[in-house]
């Protein structure tokens, strides 16, 4: 599917670029070929595009979902000159079409080269470069628009996301089969193989290994007897495993008997090489003890868990004399023996006596810390102790972040009627298709027999909604069925984030300079303008990524840092919102419900199909309702607008009345958690706002960022207070203010950003930082706009990469939940294992394009299901609210049918 560029939206768009879902209208349609067809969506208001006024910068669109189907959304010219829209809000990083050069090799990584240009009116096309370039350097300019062509034919955002879809098939396939060959059983990987991420940090193969707090481990082991038989090894083992319930347990005590353990652990060799000094009978007569308790052991599996503890290596260089003969190799013959015995003790099944074979991996990497060469250090038996824990009480506790043992959930009596309406909506567009292929074969040109010439039937029929409806819910449920495959069935693998400073400082430096490198002139240049919000979303977003797959909130400066980005987020909306109802003064139900739909429409899906409460996805929540509060705050009489307010100063007091009594209602909710979570508890908002059973996680994210929305709101009045008074200089090129007061203010913000840095970078405790982040963040957001804007020069320019994933962030935010991380955000999905680096490319890319297919999906739907006459709109309404109230029945009715 071709690249459709957003409609215009009001400058300062909040995190989510809904405002590109203004009001359009389609044009007739450009007869002729497809290379010739002209742009379809435009604003109905003529001369003045949404946002205009606060400085934002809207664009032709190049195709409608119609196009788009046919597979034609652009003209035929090359980037930056589909329907002579130029650079701006194209949705290409290279400032052209969407669906050419520039989007492909984005998502590659790779730079779309600008053509040469040999003289000031040099263009990217062919005819522009043959009237100012000449002789060698007219031939290369010609052959690379000639060549950039035949690339933007064969490589689009379409093409990569045809590559990506066969990219998810073989990878499903492959790891589908090697599921069916080696077993889909993460337990036996979890009791075999893993490597080391850092000194302490163990990764089982292929799944996630989750750290069990006190509280947990007694939970598990409440009531349950669990048997160590062995040596002094299997010894230290049982005291870091008990360490683990009570850290304070002492590494002595007596030994018990109980009449039926519910897991036993057990293992034994090193004793029986060292008084028999590593003979050969003695081997043999291991090889016969074994044989004789096998019977019992597997009889004891078969109504407990029942582990039998390969020897560990030792590090024969540090055993004392009496302890030389055992070797290495002679610890290898008798877990050999153990294994074969063991294993061949069942003739018709295989055996129920799992072996614990990882600590052996273990044991390899930690020996050389050994103070007597024979025992493991601390940190080793801790580990094996943990993986011990996770294979008994995974599967008891399902900690979301322990993959390791657990089976893949049930599906959900809403989950099942998902399905089928997804599986319904496939089938009801194959149907649809086969349809209207066999309606336009008859259409087909037919030719006369009398002139011998073709006639067309009929031309250019229309697409339906029902059509378009139908086909995004195709796709949509196909995609839907990637999110299931990727975190909720175990079909691919997954492991768990370790961070350090090179796996988030590398990636943050290679795409900043990517980002200073595609740069393209603004046609805007005023403050705030569409391509910089663009801009600063992109960035800011693609920070958060590599913040949330690194594992960095374990870094406090970062996860510091990292806090201001989210609050700039919020401080967009505040700052979007605001500008658009007091330039605009549009309160119309259908702009409420656009926002809204654009919002959550994603978000509600998820919670049907990965059945997740709406708070999980915890952000859009809080963008939702900072937008009801800016509306409610604005709408509420007195109605208050720039309009009004020019012809009556009192006005602008009115309104700052207003935002003086929402601050006042912020600071009475962020001071009295009680009322908070009175208000959100209310059916049926506690039933969106809950995590857990409470509303606490809500209030908490609330007031973490409570004053910017209104700080956003703040600084969004008093700018276009002062361009409304001509104070500011907005010109290409200029300085924002007088020469002296830009320096003056450049100095300030430099110096307000530095010491807010160095503060995040210093704090120690993050509770004490997080409680005065609220009210200091606005600093380095207020000091990064003003040294964006205020050199005329870096407000005449933009980073087009930025841009480009600034126009998807929404997206990119929700699906890196599921099709990125894994686990719920706890781990890293791996497609490709054993190869980290190109496991990361290969989702990435397949990442960014389900998320750009989702917001095209989006925006499809948006026109569809949001109808601009108030009838159709109240009717939709209604059926929404219907289908939210079943939506409560069934999962009230789910809640009390869960265990």
């Amino acid at each position: 599917m071709s690249v459709q560029p957003q409609p215009p939206a009001a400058a300062g768009d909040p995190v989510t670029p809904e405002a590109r879902l203004g009001p359009v209208t389609p044009e007739p349609r450009a007869s002729g070929p497809p290379s010739q067809a002209q742009p379809l969506l435009r604003q109905e208001a003529t001369g003045e595009e949404e946002g205009e006024e606060t400085g934002g910068q809207g664009a032709w669109g190049t195709g409608t979902a119609e196009q788009r189907r046919r597979g034609w959304g652009e003209a035929d010219e090359g980037p930056g000159q589909a329907g002579g829209t130029g650079a701006a809000g194209s949705g290409s990083p290279a400032g052209g079409a969407g669906d050419g050069q520039g989007s492909w090799w984005l998502l590659l990584g790779w730079p779309p080269r600008r053509p040469p240009q040999c003289c000031p009116c040099a263009a990217p096309l062919p005819r522009s470069a043959a009237h100012c370039c000449h002789g060698g350097t007219k031939m290369a300019a010609l052959a690379y628009n000639l060549g950039k062509r035949e690339i933007n034919h064969y490589f689009s955002v379409r093409s990569a996301k045809v590559l990506a879809l066969v990219a998810v098939l073989l990878l499903a396939a492959c790891h589908l089969a090697s599921r069916r060959y080696r077993g889909n059983d993460s337990c036996e990987y979890l009791l075999s193989s893993g490597r080391f991420l850092g000194e302490r940090v163990w990764q089982p193969h292929s799944c996630m290994m989750h750290k069990y707090k006190i509280s947990e481990a007694k939970n598990c082991l409440v009531d349950k007897h669990i048997a160590f038989i062995g040596d002094s090894r299997i010894r230290q083992l049982f005291y870091s495993f008990v360490k683990i319930i009570n850290p304070q347990f002492k590494e002595e005590g007596n030994k018990d008997s109980v009449a039926k353990p519910h897991v036993i652990v057990a293992g034994a060799a090193t004793w029986s090489i060292k008084i028999h000094n590593g003979s050969e009978e003695a081997l043999s007569q291991y090889k016969m003890n074994i044989t004789s308790i096998a019977p019992l052991l597997e009889k004891l599996a078969k109504t407990s868990d029942v582990y039998w503890v390969l020897q560990d290596p030792v590090y024969e260089d540090l055993l004392s004399e009496n302890r030389k003969m055992i070797t290495n190799e002679k610890i290898d013959a008798y877990n050999e023996a153990a294994v074969s015995i063991l294993n061949s003790s069942t003739r018709n099944s295989k055996s129920n006596v799992k072996m614990f074979s990882v600590s052996k991996l273990i044991a390899q990497e930690t020996i050389m810390e050994s103070l007597d060469g024979l025992h493991l250090p601390e940190s080793s038996r801790e580990t094996s102790a943990m993986i011990l824990m996770n294979v008994y009480c995974n599967k008891i506790l399902k900690p979301v972040d322990g993959s390791c043992c657990q089976p893949r959930p049930p599906l959900t009596l809403i989950q099942k009627l998902a399905a089928c309406f997804f599986t319904l909506s496939i089938f009801g567009y194959l149907i649809f298709y086969v349809i209207h292929r066999n309606t336009h074969r008859k259409n087909k040109p037919c030719t006369d027999l009398e002139s011998g010439e073709e006639k067309k039937n009929i031309i250019n029929t229309p697409v339906s909604s029902l059509e378009i409806l139908l086909q995004s819910f195709c796709k949509l449920g196909l995609i839907m069925a990637y999110f299931y495959m990727c975190d909720r069935a175990n079909l691919f693998m997954k492991e768990n984030k370790f961070y350090t400073h090179s796996s988030f400082f590398i990636p943050i430096i290679y795409i900043l300079v990517l980002g200073v490198f595609y740069n393209e002139n603004t046609k805007e240049t005023k403050v705030l303008n569409r391509d910089q919000t663009d801009e600063w979303k992109g960035w800011m977003q693609l920070v958060i990524l590599i913040y949330h797959i690194s594992g960095a909130s374990t870094f406090l400066p970062v996860y510091m840092h990292i806090r201001v980005l989210v609050a700039a987020y919020l401080f967009q909306t505040g700052y979007g919102h605001f500008s658009y109802f007091w330039i605009k003064g549009d309160f119309g139900i259908h702009r409420v419900c656009q926002v809204l739909f654009r919002l959550n429409f994603l978000v509600v899906v998820l919670c049907i199909v990965m059945d997740r409460p709406y708070q999980f996805y915890y952000f859009v929540p809080l963008v939702t309702v900072w937008f009801m509060v800016i509306y409610v705050t604005l709408a509420l009489w007195p109605q208050i607008i720039q309009k009004k307010a020019n012809g009556n100063c009192l006005w602008h007091l009115g309104l700052l009345l207003k935002l003086a009594f929402l601050l006042l209602c912020i600071c009475f909710l962020a001071y009295s958690q009680g009322a908070f979570e009175k208000i959100f508890s209310l059916w049926p908002l506690s039933k969106c706002f809950e995590l857990k059973g409470n509303v606490y996680e809500w209030w908490f994210r609330w007031r973490l960022d409570r004053y910017v929305v209104f700080h956003g709101m703040l600084f969004a009045f008093i700018y276009l207070a002062l361009q409304r008074r001509q104070i500011l200089s907005e010109g290409k090129g200029e300085p924002l203010f007088s020469n002296k007061i830009s320096n003056f203010l450049l100095f300030i913000s430099v110096v307000s950003f530095l010491t807010y840095s160095i503060w995040a970078s210093s704090c120690k405790n993050k509770a004490e930082c997080n409680e005065l982040h609220p009210s200091v963040s606005v600093v380095q957001i207020v000091a990064f706009i003003l040294i964006r804007n205020i050199p005329g020069y870096a407000r005449s320019v933009y980073s087009s990469f930025f841009a480009w994933f600034g126009k998807i962030s929404l997206e990119l935010f929700i699906c890196q939940y599921h099709i990125w991380l894994a686990a719920d955000t706890r781990g890293i999905l791996v497609l490709i294992p054993g190869n980290p680096t190109l496991n990361i490319i290969v989702s990435t890319f397949i990442f960014v394009c389900v998320a750009h297919e989702i917001s095209q999906i989006t925006t499809d739907l948006a026109q569809i299901i949001i109808p601009k006459d108030n009838p159709s709109l109240f009717r939709r309404l209604a059926c929404t609210l219907a289908f939210f109230g079943g939506l409560l029945v069934l999962s009230s009715i789910q809640d009390k049918s869960r265990p």
